[in-house]
């Protein structure tokens, strides 16, 4: 197995990364990857944000993985920054080999290296085997999410 490569994702990933996106029950009913027009919208406003970081794990030259770390400035927590987790996502072929935990790893380093005092995340309710990854990982479910959509 060759050495796996972390880096910020491109337009030309996009169609990997919305395929990953939509490779789960969840992710197949709010996915749509036989239309890339909005991704590659999102991506060029997520690419021209300073604060936005879409990543993709990289191995044999070939996408892996991904996900999307936020950084926000705030005013609670005495101006605390704080980062956010996103989409995270593993190939189907590479679930269980320890990728997600590196693109974890990954995205708290980064966090760290932008003086972030806090890293959050959320995830869907329904994913059980996300939330126990997530607890393994030293994350506490320590809040109830809310959403509304628009």
């Amino acid at each position: 197995m060759s050495d796996l490569e972390i880096r910020p994702a491109s337009a030309d990933d996009v169609p990997t990364i919305v395929a990953m996106l939509a490779d789960d029950p969840l992710g197949a009913q709010r996915e749509s990857p036989d239309d890339l027009t909005p991704y590659l919208t999102a991506f060029e406003r997520l690419a021209q944000d300073p604060l936005q970081h879409q990543i993709v794990a990289v191995r044999d030259n070939r996408v892996i993985g991904t996900l999307q770390l936020t950084i926000i400035p705030g005013l609670s927590r005495k101006g605390a920054t704080r980062a956010l987790i996103e989409g995270v996502r593993v190939h189907s072929e590479e679930r269980g080999s320890g990728l997600g935990a590196q693109l974890i790893a990954w995205a708290i380093a980064e966090s760290r290296r932008q003086d972030c005092q806090l890293v959050q995340l959320t995830s869907d309710a329904t994913r059980t085997d996300a939330r126990r990854f997530y607890e393994r990982l030293g994350f506490e479910p320590s809040h109830v999410g809310f959403k509304m959509k628009l």
